[in-house]
């Protein structure tokens, strides 16, 4: 067991669920509308938890109807928030989810009026007590300035940051990190119709960094600090019923690995098996 510190967002997600994606300017119903917490970094906290972590959440809630909605959840998965800054105003990041029953893919529009978590709140949590960080790759000019003071404080630490979206001056951050996990979106956006094509490229400015990246049915790459290359094809269920958070889980499934010492392969295998099993339930609570 761990005690295992992430630095990202939570979400309200407004999920309707469809029997087929609508064309635009579409009137359907909805064959069901759940609402739950959401958000990167915590959605990987839910999972480290139920693996049998001691789960931590930086990042930031308004105080407004919506935040108690996600204070339960997060209770619920037992993840400690103490290091939460608390706003007075303004409205908790929310999520509205078009789920495709017929294929199982989501599509989501995000709105957020709030400020991301600070570097003077990050400067003020023990770093001692925890023995991995994870950090959401946004914000990038506070999460830089967290990633450089975390570093200098030679903690012998283990630190992941996930890549998911292009965002200005992202590749500063490339340098801080022990694992890099890229999505394929990224690598696409980039000009890469493959992972390792992404990963080769990415080395130079990550070299003491194990670099990871998924590319959803075909499974996830991996390239070591001595070129390594690693493959694991994904795990798909029987019947694909919810892929939201698959992602979140594959990141929550190789910190888990990489924290129990195993070696990089059999991690990339057992991320891609829990990220394969979650697809086959709907939400986190799958373990």
């Amino acid at each position: 067991m761990s005690n295992i510190l992430a630095v990202g967002i939570a979400t309200l997600d407004i999920i309707n669920s469809v029997n087929s994606y609508p064309n635009e300017d579409d009137e359907v119903r909805a064959a069901s509308q759940r609402i739950c917490r959401g958000g990167n970094a915590t959605n990987t906290l839910a999972v480290l938890s139920q693996l049998g972590h001691n789960a931590h959440w930086a990042g930031v809630l308004a105080n407004e109807p919506d935040m108690r909605h996600i204070e339960q959840d997060l209770q619920r998965y037992s993840i400690n928030t103490q290091a939460v800054e608390r706003m007075p105003n303004g409205k908790v990041p929310t999520s509205y989810i078009t789920h495709n029953l017929e294929t199982g893919s989501r599509t989501i529009v995000h709105h957020r009026d709030l400020p991301e978590y600070s570097f003077a709140a990050f400067k003020e949590i023990d770093l001692k007590q925890f023995d991995w960080i994870h950090f959401e790759g946004r914000n990038v000019s506070e999460t830089a300035k967290m990633l450089e003071w975390y570093r200098q404080k030679n903690l012998n630490l283990p630190c992941s940051v996930e890549i998911e979206k292009e965002r200005e001056g992202i590749e500063q951050l490339f340098k801080y990190a022990d694992i890099l996990l890229f999505s394929r979106p990224f690598a696409e956006g980039r000009g890469h119709n493959n992972a390792m094509s992404l990963l080769k490229a990415i080395q130079p400015a990550a070299p003491n960094a194990c670099l990871i990246c998924t590319w959803g049915e075909s499974g996830a790459w991996a390239l070591d600090i001595d070129g390594q290359q690693y493959h694991s094809p994904s795990f798909p269920p029987a019947q694909v019923v919810d892929t939201l958070a698959a992602g979140d889980t594959f990141n929550a499934g190789m910190i888990d690995a990489c924290a129990k010492a195993v070696s990089l392969e059999a991690a990339l295998t057992s991320a891609c098996q829990l990220a394969g099993r979650k697809c086959g339930h709907e939400g986190l609570a799958f373990i």
